[in-house]
């Protein structure tokens, strides 16, 4: 079981916030929780940035294939596992780092809903009223049930859940040309909708948790993308431009 461990590591990291005079100590604590956990899983990020990294360079050897095997396409198939396998990619790494998440999420919301259940997360974050709130849609539907100015503060999470998801799942999903591998890609923007579905009703908490990951997730991509470019070639002065003086 993974939610004692979560809820203890929550719990004792908003109290060291707290011990330290930081405001909204509980909504910090989540935060500096995410960023153990993106820093455990960072091996598995790399490993996806490589493959996706590794597909754009392929596209062309992959259209090469399709131009060939147009009318043949079981031997189009064969073919580009045999390209992928010769460079050591996998078309999926792109969807594990989301998948090996998936537990932990499903852990935190557990510890959180239990803590919410206790008044532990009675506490508010910046705007967001409670971060133990919302729990079900009750809060949004139907619309008399909406409270002003809580209703559209629940409303951030849940929203900023869905773009910075797709911003994600953009950056993490390569162009290509294999229609296979394209349909996977659509498959996966399902991934951002059920999560705003999620958000919507789970613990503010949470969604503040998936919201932080989604921007170091960016974060972490635009370092290592911009770490793995070429830098451009600077020519070597020549004599004449060594000894010319002005």
């Amino acid at each position: 079981m993974v939610v004692t461990p979560i809820r203890e590591s929550i719990t004792f990291l908003s109290h060291a916030m707290a011990s330290l005079g930081v405001p909204y100590s509980f909504g910090f604590g989540i935060i500096l929780f995410t960023l153990i956990i993106k820093i455990l899983t960072l091996p598995l990020n790399i490993q996806q940035m490589r493959a996706t990294k590794a597909l754009q360079e392929l596209q062309p050897k992959l259209q090469e294939l399709q131009k060939k095997y147009a009318k043949d396409r079981e031997k189009l198939a064969q073919e580009q596992m045999k390209l992928y396998r010769e460079a050591k990619v996998n078309p999926l790494a792109g969807c594990l780092p989301s998948l090996i998440q998936l537990p932990i999420w499903i852990g935190l919301y557990q510890a959180l809903y239990r803590m919410a259940q206790e008044g532990v997360l009675a506490e508010g974050f910046f705007f967001i009223p409670s971060l133990a709130k919302p729990i079900g849609l009750g809060w949004l539907w139907p619309p008399s049930a909406w409270q002003w100015p809580d209703m559209p503060a629940y409303l951030v999470l849940p929203i900023l859940t869905l773009i910075t998801q797709l911003a994600v799942q953009k950056i993490s999903s390569p162009p290509t040309t294999d229609p296979q591998q394209a349909a996977m890609n659509q498959m996966m923007y399902f991934f951002p909708l059920m999560l705003f579905f999620f958000a919507l009703q789970v613990p503010s908490g949470l969604s503040l948790y998936w919201v932080v990951m989604n921007l170091f997730t960016l974060l972490q991509q635009f370092i290592f993308m911009e770490g793995w470019k070429k830098p451009a070639p600077s020519g070597r002065k020549t004599h004449g431009e060594r000894t010319k003086k002005p």
